[in-house]
């Protein structure tokens, strides 16, 4: 529950911190501290701020603010006593009340629940890292917009459970495509804990951009260099511990496929979770909180199979070693940094704003005129019109200096920072070994304008062919068993409505309709595979100049093809699609595409409305 739900006496545990760094940072700075008391003394008479005590001393917050604050009432606490085989200290015979041990033993137990979220770009390895964390077998393609809803798993490692969420593929947090919508406002509505951004280690430099993004919004943050053993075998050089220092981010080189690295990956994130909010000026941890986090480390140092040094390790005492986590601020050039100033110093002034989400990330926004950004603010302020006079004055301003337009500088601005970082960081691409050079030797002969088109043909062909003739054997054997059953019936039945009922109701009916089983197993099996080979994506491309001569993008040739095995996940496949009227005109389409499942109505409404036009065959 939130610390602003709690009544006037009530009593509870502080269990964490919500909301972005910067106010997170104030609130533990005064006092709110994870596994610390907290009682409320008292209400204003609008019912706001509110009195709170913590520590010994009186603190007033407003209800906005304690709202952020996650806690655990005395109520909850007592559900999780009755719950432990042992406790800490017994209930008192005279009372039921808990202990003030006892509140802060749950409200522990509760807070190793962490929130995170997977981030990343199309096909870096993100439901990879879903499927072996959580153990779940969700669909991993090869190509993008695989995930296109947010799948949640969970997993537990060292003491710690983990609610995981992998967000759809996406290649920037701007508001073009409904991938990039949806992973913003999961982001900004149900802020994680801690972001995994999972990068392509291979294409590393396109991969950062995304990186830059996320550092703006000022969230708890661990990057994985997913398929790292691929740079290893091409010969790459990257020095990702210095790469990780000038972005402010733990860099984990991983290859999910196998589980390299993922171990440390969330041994790191335990650390930053716990550590990170109770770091002071001078880089010192609380020394509270340094004891639990090196209670911890002991607890599960033999668990670990090698005891190497690793990056924020906040096990080691007061002192953190090799902190690397930091908030920075890319430098955008001066007038849009000046913009951007101007910006916050408005936002700034309006709390709910100013609690929920970073005051920078939202000046950035309304600099590239984002829409979403701009609604956001005329519904959450009285003061839009002022903000807005006031970024579109910055606007200007950029736009009389720099002769470009906000967006523009911004990217460019972004994309040298990560240029300049990778060079500091000795970025060199090796060529020990072309890990693609099969891909595109295939890619020649599929995609070549003269051979492309007719394997086009004949895949589809032979998709359907199979899917048709060989399908007509499994058919005919389940035809069979299911009139065997039915003559069985009939024959050791009485005859009445139910003996009825089973032959021509539950036996024909469920017969005439998984006697089509084999066909709709088969084409989806030939669907998979052009999936998870590749080829899907080489088909939309030779065939997106047709599409579009039709008012359609080459990507709709996928949910196309995946209507002839269900409408249902091809109209969900649509939102990889960018343009709007393209993914409207393709699910209006989509109908059209007869699947399986419907040759048994047309067969019914054929046998029952054409009956009289039967001809012998």
């Amino acid at each position: 529950m939130k610390l602003s739900e709690l009544k006037t006496g009530e009593r509870g545990v502080i269990v964490k911190v919500m909301g972005h760094g910067g106010f997170r940072k104030r609130i533990v700075e005064m006092g709110f501290i994870k596994g610390k008391v907290v009682d409320v003394l008292l209400n204003a008479p609008l019912q706001d701020p509110v009195k709170y005590k913590i520590l010994g001393y009186e603190v007033s917050l407003r209800r906005s603010e304690a709202d952020m604050i996650e806690v655990i009432s005395v109520e909850e606490a007592a559900e999780i006593e009755k719950n432990r085989p042992k406790i800490s200290e017994p209930l008192e015979k005279e009372s039921d009340s808990l202990s003030d041990t006892q509140l802060r033993d749950a409200a522990m137990k509760k807070r190793r629940t962490i929130n995170v979220a997977l981030v990343g770009n199309p096909n870096c390895g993100k439901t990879s890292l879903f499927n072996f964390a959580s153990g779940a077998h969700e669909r991993v393609g090869n190509y993008s917009g695989v995930t296109v809803d947010a799948k949640t798993g969970h997993a537990s490692f060292e003491g710690y459970d983990f609610n995981i969420v992998d967000l759809p593929g996406t290649y920037s947090l701007s508001a073009y495509s409904p991938e990039e919508l949806y992973v913003r406002k999961e982001i900004i509505e149900h802020t994680p804990d801690v972001v995994i951004n999972v990068i392509d280690a291979s294409n590393i430099e396109r991969n950062l951009y995304l990186t830059t993004q996320l550092i703006d919004m000022h969230l708890r943050m661990v990057c994985a260099l997913n398929m790292f053993d691929e740079t290893e075998k091409r010969g790459d050089n990257v020095d990702y511990a210095k790469l990780g220092e000038l972005f402010g981010v733990p860099m984990i080189p991983t290859t999910f496929t196998t589980g390299r690295g993922v171990e440390l990956l969330f041994h790191i994130i335990i650390n930053m979770y716990e550590g990170l909010d109770f770091l002071d000026d001078k880089g010192n941890l609380d020394p509270e909180v340094a004891e639990g986090i090196r209670q911890w480390h002991e607890q599960y140092r033999k668990s670990e199979k090698e005891d190497a040094e690793h990056e924020e390790d906040f096990a080691s005492g007061v002192k953190p070693k090799h902190n690397v986590f930091r908030h920075i601020h890319i430098n955008h050039g001066p007038y849009v940094e000046e913009g951007i100033e101007a910006i916050q110093a408005v936002l700034k002034q309006e709390n709910d704003l100013r609690h929920r989400y970073s005051t920078r990330y939202l000046a950035i926004k309304l600099l590239e005129k984002d829409k979403e950004t701009e609604h956001l603010i005329v519904s959450s302020t009285s003061r839009a019109e002022e903000i807005f006079s006031v970024r579109d004055k910055a606007v200007a301003d950029v736009q009389n200096y720099t002769h470009e337009d906000c967006e523009t500088v911004i990217m460019d601005a972004k994309y040298g920072f990560i240029h300049g970082a990778l060079q500091e960081a000795g970025y060199q691409t090796g060529n020990k070994k072309d890990t693609y050079q099969l891909t595109h030797l295939i890619d020649q002969i599929i995609t070549n304008r003269y051979v492309g088109f007719p394997i086009f043909i004949l895949m589809i062909w032979i998709m359907f062919e199979a899917t048709f003739s060989l399908g007509q054997y499994p058919m005919g054997w389940i035809e069979s068993g299911v009139e065997w059953i039915g003559t069985t019936i009939a024959g050791t039945m009485p005859s009445g409505p139910l003996k009825d009922m089973l032959i021509d109701g539950v036996i024909g009916g469920v017969g005439s309709v998984i006697v089509f089983l084999p066909q709709i197993l088969i084409l989806y099996f030939f669907i998979s595979f052009m999936e998870d080979s590749g080829y899907m994506a080489r088909a939309a491309f030779i065939m997106d100049k047709l599409m579009h001569k039709m008012g359609l993008h080459g990507k709709s040739f996928i949910p196309l093809i995946m209507g002839f095995g269900c409408n249902v996940p091809a109209v969900m496949a649509t939102r990889t699609i960018e343009s709007r009227r393209s993914r409207l005109i393709t699910m209006m389409i989509l109908p059209l595409m007869s699947c399986s499942a419907r040759f048994p109505i047309y067969i019914m409404i054929i046998g029952t409305m054409f009956a009289q036009h039967i001809a012998p065959v």
